[in-house]
């Protein structure tokens, strides 16, 4: 089994702008991609994902937060673009967190926990 492994960044969006991340990933590994606006404007992004031939796995527009969970198709670089091209004057503070690979559960017979929605 391959070792699970997450990247966490906080960074920030200018308006008019575009911030695009890489990552490696081999075919048949669960990944979740979380993210979040913390700070600007309406508190919202446009958030894309594409497998390593372009194909758009995952894409919503002007979210405040959301979550996708996948399982790469193939062996490849996958790339997910946050976008603040709709703003004119705000720019954002975005966190997220992608995960690659499964953690192991600590205690392997309780139940898996599920993803909190806001109400």
């Amino acid at each position: 089994a391959c070792a699970a492994r997450a990247s966490e960044i906080t960074f920030e969006l200018p308006d008019n702008a575009k911030q695009c991340f890489y990552e490696e990933i081999a075919q048949g590994t669960k990944c979740t991609l979380e993210f979040q606006v913390i700070t600007g404007g309406h508190y919202d992004v446009d958030c894309r994902l594409e497998d390593p031939d372009g194909i758009v796995l995952y894409k919503e527009m002007k979210k405040q937060y959301d979550s996708f969970t996948f399982t790469a198709s193939r062996n490849g670089t996958y790339k997910f673009c946050f976008s603040n091209e709709f703003s004119t004057f705000t720019h954002k503070t975005v966190y997220f967190d992608f995960q690659v690979g499964e953690d192991p559960p600590l205690f392997p017979s309780e139940n898996r926990v599920t993803a909190l929605t806001q109400v």
